[in-house]
């Protein structure tokens, strides 16, 4: 009897570090990122790293106004700015991570289409279109809570 061949795809163990960022914005769990928005383990840890740094990049871009104000108020991280606790954390951190791991989450989606060029991958990579933008409403809604902005959806009829 043949054996059973099963193709795993080839995931490289992570280095578990933190992804670092500014200093004022906080760094990056890459296993609570993966986790969190379900990066599964066959993107590689420097795939992952540069989607992250680059969301990060942005998201510290379009906050840097209103952490130029937080730290002329004194605040040396976003971690000191007051704002409402929940689950033991800042409600902003939580926003922050939300921001950058969206943003995360849609690029490497929208890079499916590079690991399988057919009409079956494309297909497949259209129904993520959805999901993408999805990742990024959430992204920008986030970083609208923390600018204290209200938000809203319009829609073209």
């Amino acid at each position: 009897m043949d054996a059973l061949v099963v193709n795993v795809p080839d995931s490289q163990p992570s280095s578990g570090e933190p992804f670092g960022n500014d200093g004022w914005f906080p760094d990056i769990d890459q296993e609570h990122l993966r986790d969190s928005v379900r990066i599964h383990g066959d993107i590689p840890e420097p795939r992952l790293r540069e989607a992250c740094l680059y969301a990060m990049a942005n998201v510290n871009r379009e906050l840097r106004d209103w952490q130029s104000r937080q730290i002329e108020s004194g605040y040396s991280s976003l971690a000191q700015v007051p704002g409402t606790q929940m689950g033991g954390e800042s409600q902003l951190l939580m926003l922050y991570r939300r921001a950058v791991y969206s943003t995360v989450k849609a690029d490497l989606t929208e890079r499916y289409r590079d690991h399988d060029s057919t009409g079956a991958g494309h297909d497949r990579a259209d129904d993520l279109s959805p999901g993408i933008d999805e990742q990024r409403r959430n992204a920008r809604w986030a970083i609208s809570e923390i600018l204290g902005l209200s938000r809203s959806t319009v829609e073209l009829i």
